[in-house]
């Protein structure tokens, strides 16, 4: 983690989450997932997207919470990681911050539990709790099963 990093915030189930905005390649409307059979209960499927076939993680059902229907708030957020195009579904993204390093706190022991797994610290930005995650860890290979989708670009 550099100084300050720029995160994207989003919302599920009334919290917000960043992700640092390195590893996001774009946010987009939420249109159609196309079910793929065989996968873990938090995939949904996969997305078309730009000419690419992306799957799609449920951010809601990895996280253990319940499923809504999509609104028009929805948002897909497309990350670049672990050498995959992969893309998490969530309640609602359009915020972009820069969180110095120096305001984050790391999760307390307290907090460890199926979503505090996936959390590598909290942040205070703007008056309201953000938890930024670990994405590696919501995309862990061993714990879901991703349906093969396009291959992330060569690095330059």
């Amino acid at each position: 983690m550099t100084e300050t990093d720029t995160y994207i915030l989003f919302e599920l189930a009334g919290f917000t989450y960043g992700i640092r905005s390195q590893q996001v390649q774009r946010v987009e409307m939420f249109e159609h997932v196309t079910p793929v059979p065989n996968t873990a209960p938090s995939v949904d499927g996969v997305i078309f997207s730009r000419g690419k076939v992306i799957p799609a993680l449920n951010l809601r059902a990895r996280f253990g919470l319940p499923r809504i229907a999509a609104t028009p708030k929805t948002r897909v957020i497309i990350l670049n990681v672990q050498q995959r195009v992969v893309s998490l579904i969530v309640d609602a993204a359009r915020e972009f911050h820069k969180i110095p390093a120096s305001v984050i706190r790391p999760i307390e022991e307290t907090l460890h539990g199926v979503n505090g797994n996936y959390v590598e610290g909290v942040a205070t930005v703007k008056d309201r709790m953000v938890l930024l995650l670990d994405v590696g860890a919501v995309l862990d290979p061993e714990e879901i099963n991703l349906p093969e989708g396009s291959p992330s670009a060569p690095a330059v």
